[in-house]
């Protein structure tokens, strides 16, 4: 097979960036999309990719970034949908707006680059799509109630794929981690300091203890899964979703 191609949502930092990172490594040409043009150009340098700017929440920058594919490489190997966004709040004071927000970024937008980019996959007979989802689509945490909707919505998605493209050479699986040291860790610890009167690093270590291993994951782990599934050797795991965070979630 000639050098495989993947797609990179999110890809300006994180797990998006680890992902970019590692395939390179292992020879994959990355492409990375995300909303800040420095991140993305910068993890574009670091691997000798192609940066695309694009907002998940934005179905014509979703297109345009499709046709911009379409148009300077061609196709897509590898689909890794990495985009996300999470909200905390109780039941009453989720609004409308959040609530099609996290599901367009973390549902919908996965759902129109599958339907953009598997047909070729199929046709060709071999891709990999991996979903990084969350252990909130596998499980129920308080006061997330749209951002685990719309996690468990990308889980059944995975799933549903996965059958329809069993025979193809095609593969559908999500990745499922607990608490990563990325700018959500970040984000929520700020929250939790603010709300609790906590500090940074006791809200940091709340989060860590949730964890059996009481500790939070490092980016690199999720993508050592990732690039495990976007090799051949990963053709015989399909529909899968692979909880990563030491053991809080076990089913």
């Amino acid at each position: 097979m000639s050098t495989t191609i993947a797609l990179i949502t999110g890809g300006g930092r994180g797990i998006g960036r680890a992902c970019a990172l590692r395939l390179a490594h292992n020879g994959t040409r990355v492409i990375v999309t995300g909303r800040t043009a420095g991140e993305i150009d910068a993890v574009a340098a670091e691997t000798g990719g192609l940066a695309i700017r694009a907002d998940m929440a934005d179905r014509d920058q979703v297109d345009q970034l499709l046709e911009r594919v379409r148009s300077e490489v061609g196709r897509v190997d590898i689909l890794i949908n990495n985009a996300g966004i999470a909200e905390s709040a109780s039941l009453a004071r989720v609004t409308d707006q959040s609530w099609d927000r996290i599901m367009e970024i973390n549902a919908t937008a996965p759902f129109r680059l599958c339907r953009a980019l598997i047909p070729a996959m199929v046709e060709s007979g071999w891709g990999r799509v991996i979903n990084i989802a969350s252990n909130a689509g596998v499980s129920g945490y308080a006061y997330t109630a749209a951002y685990c909707a719309s996690k468990h919505a990308l889980v059944g998605l995975t799933r549903s794929l996965a059958v329809d493209l069993a025979t193809t050479g095609v593969t559908v699986n999500a990745v499922c981690p607990g608490w990563v040291d990325t700018r959500m860790v970040e984000q929520a610890t700020q929250r939790i300091a603010e709300k609790t009167g906590r500090t940074v690093d006791q809200a940091r270590g709340a989060l860590a203890g949730m964890s059996p291993q009481k500790r939070i994951l490092t980016p690199d782990e999720v993508a050592h899964v990732v690039s495990a599934l976007a090799g051949e050797m990963g053709r015989g795991i399909n529909g899968q979703a692979i909880v990563i965070d030491g053991g809080q979630v076990l089913k």
